[in-house]
């Protein structure tokens, strides 16, 4: 596909890198000509300098024979605008990213009315990625798959986790829920496990579980299942609007720390059931007096990285049992993160960048073919679980999971068929309809017939 990017911040460049990776020719606007330099020096993609939400600009990146615009500046109307005017100068379709709270009741109008094709808003995936979290406080990362009714869990496995040490087709034979494990990382290697596999300590693993039995797999694991109560959120920004505001539906009780006078004073003011505090969260005593050693969970929130791993390591030090989340921003260290005892890393950019790949993918598949319906990347980043939805046109649709060829590296990890997750074996029928999660750690899947051998 022919892609415009404009913008080419943290999230741009994150988006650009992978849509380069997966051989679209990739076109960059940016008016900082340091920035297209550095761009065009690490990606191999085409770069103009100017204000893309100009029509001499777009004219000149190509937007006439664009099959795709993305505007990920740091300005809601700057994009909104550059996608107006892309599409009247012939851009196939405009994806905007739209951060700004107010504007969240009125994305639906934007979209119809300006002829989006969607809109993006990482704060508000983060906010709904750390909601999830926050449901069961054991696992690392949760996504949601079959319109909500199944869960991809990751965790770690530690030394009271009774899966350890034992082959998997063994251990869960003794677990009554219906869950399998569709992905493992141990150290810098990455599995998709058969049965004989054996799950050792300090696995990272990822596991496929109907929504409702989630919680009762932790338990039947090892792990406990209490529910978060109190959080301590440091940082008053985009993402802690939208994380407080989905909190005050779940009868959790949250402390939001902000240093800046007038941000806590509007949070105050637009957050009425939030504990608002106005201070400096990287201030040990202020912490400790707002009830640190009795939260169940701390989330760092900051701009600053550094801030928030340093932050959630001293939470952990006065209280050992606290989850902690950390937004971190950029990845150059992210090898190094995995290392500290934070429980959860939550990176927005990839959630951005997850959703843009799922709609690019679902462009590029053939008509009639079963397209990607959803997209996620797990596993630090290396392992991807797409959902599909069976076609009556699919070369999958109506056999057997035996009797289907599948390449290497690629796991059916669960069907949902109306109201029913069913997590499948060899019997079962992909029939049309039904939404299906492949997992896999090394192929780029484009339709559910890709998971064929040729």
């Amino acid at each position: 596909m022919n892609i415009i990017v404009v913008g080419i911040g943290k999230v741009g460049y994150t988006v650009v890198e992978q849509l380069s990776q997966e051989m679209h020719d990739v076109t960059i606007i940016d008016t900082n000509e340091d920035v297209i330099n550095d761009t065009l020096q690490d990606i191999d993609v085409i770069g103009v300098i100017g204000n893309g939400a100009i029509s001499k600009t777009l004219t000149d990146a190509g937007v006439g024979e664009c099959d795709l615009l993305i505007a990920l500046t740091g300005s809601d109307e700057l994009n909104i605008l550059s996608c107006l005017l892309a599409k009247q100068l012939g851009a196939g379709s405009t994806i905007a990213r739209v951060r700004n709270p107010e504007y969240n009741n009125d994305l639906r109008l934007i979209k119809d009315s300006l002829g989006l094709t969607m809109a993006v808003n990482p704060e508000r995936e983060a906010a709904a990625e750390i909601q999830r979290i926050l449901k069961f406080p054991t696992a690392r990362n949760v996504d949601i798959f079959g319109h909500g009714k199944v869960d991809l869990l990751s965790f770690v496995a530690n030394k009271n986790c009774n899966l350890c040490d034992k082959a998997i087709k063994d251990s869960f034979a003794k677990i009554k829920t219906k869950a399998l494990v569709c992905a493992i990382e141990r150290g810098d290697e990455v599995f998709i496990p058969t049965g004989d596999f054996v799950i050792k300590e300090h696995d990272t693993v990822a596991v496929l579980t109907p929504e409702k039995t989630a919680p009762d797999f932790f338990k039947q694991i090892g792990f406990r299942t209490t529910q978060v109560k109190d959080i301590m959120i440091i940082g008053g920004g985009k993402i802690a609007v939208y994380l407080a505001k989905s909190l005050s539906h779940l009868n959790v009780n949250a402390t939001i720390v902000e240093k800046d006078l007038d941000t806590a004073l509007n949070l105050s003011y637009n957050l009425s059931n939030i504990n608002v505090v106005h201070g400096d969260g990287t201030n040990r005593s202020l912490l400790l007096e707002e009830g640190l050693k009795k939260a169940d969970a701390f989330c760092c929130l900051t701009g600053i990285d550094e801030e928030n791993i340093v932050l959630s390591l001293f939470a952990k030090s006065v209280n050992h049992d606290i989850k902690t989340i950390t937004k971190v921003n950029h990845t150059l260290f992210r090898e190094v993160i995995r290392t500290l005892d934070i429980d959860s890393v939550v990176y927005p950019k990839f959630t951005t960048a997850s959703i843009i790949l799922k709609h690019v993918r679902s462009k590029a598949a053939r008509g009639g073919v079963s397209g990607v319906e959803k997209l996620t990347r797990i596993i630090n980043n290396k392992v991807e679980a797409i959902e599909f939805q069976v076609s009556e046109e699919s070369a999958v649709a109506n056999h057997t999971l035996q009797e289907l060829s599948l390449r290497p590296n690629i796991l059916l990890g669960s069907i949902t068929r109306d109201n029913d997750v069913i997590i499948p074996s060899g019997s079962d029928v992909l029939e049309p309809g039904d939404s299906v999660v492949v997992v896999t750690s090394t192929e780029r899947l484009t339709t559910l017939d890709d998971i064929l051998q040729q």
